[in-house]
């Protein structure tokens, strides 16, 4: 389990989080929605234990993976991935080499992840959390580098990990993945949680968030893998 109970929170002067009440617990994957500063970032960061003011998180335990992550050095993306051992203190390979062949860039081990494409080195920096073995794990849009389908690969990935047993909280911007993955709905506006629930139930107020009608049609649209078209 993890959970944030602090105090508001303010950045540059501003409020980003208020009266925030949030807990999620083994074999969850809750994505957290909303729009441009709503707080989604600030409260992961919060249960990262990031924020000042906010405990400290055990690193062996809980691996959080920023917005935009990506490694500086010209390191190869088997080494990127070893470097979630560090926690550990170990250098074993099993968890390095389970993260890589789950995160499908097994074959890519070799490669320096400064020359692969934007979508694999997003897939590399995945497998560098994965094989810290957490028991949380904290993303922040994982999906913003990939393509449709590798999206919602990922999001399948991250809801079979949390099937093991592990909480997995995403930051999310695109709905449908949320929809079709996540086991709860958690709607950010204005520094408040809005909704909180199955995401069917709260996908009304996460468009009222985005400014968004709700309602339902009968146009065309992309489906996840393996998915069907409703009878």
């Amino acid at each position: 389990m993890i959970e944030w109970r602090g105090a508001p929170v303010s950045l540059g002067g501003r409020v980003v989080l208020r009266d925030v009440a949030f807990r999620a617990g083994a074999g969850e994957l809750v994505a957290l929605c909303g729009p441009n500063g709503a707080g989604k970032s600030t409260l992961l960061r919060a249960l990262a234990g990031l924020l000042p003011g906010s405990p400290p998180q055990d690193p062996r335990r809980v691996a959080w993976l920023p917005q935009g992550a990506r490694s500086a050095w010209g390191l190869r993306v088997a080494e990127v991935a070893a470097l979630g051992r560090i926690p550990h203190g170990d250098a074993r390979p099993e968890p390095v080499a389970r993260a890589l062949a789950a995160c499908g860039v097994a074959h890519l081990r070799d490669a320096r992840i400064d020359r692969l494409s934007g979508g694999q080195a997003r897939r590399a920096m995945l497998a560098r959390a994965l094989a810290t073995e957490p028991a949380v794990l904290l993303l922040d849009e994982p999906t913003a580098d990939l393509d449709p389908a590798a999206a919602h690969e990922i999001m399948a990935l991250l809801r079979a990990t949390a099937a093991t047993g592990c909480c997995v909280v995403v930051v999310l911007h695109a709905l449908d993945l949320a929809l079709h993955h996540a086991t709860r709905l958690v709607v950010l506006a204005e520094g408040r949680i809005t909704a909180d629930g199955p995401p069917a139930e709260a996908l009304p107020a996460a468009a009222a968030a985005f400014g968004l009608p709700f309602g339902t049609d009968l146009a065309p649209r992309l489906l996840p893998p393996g998915g069907r078209r409703a009878e």
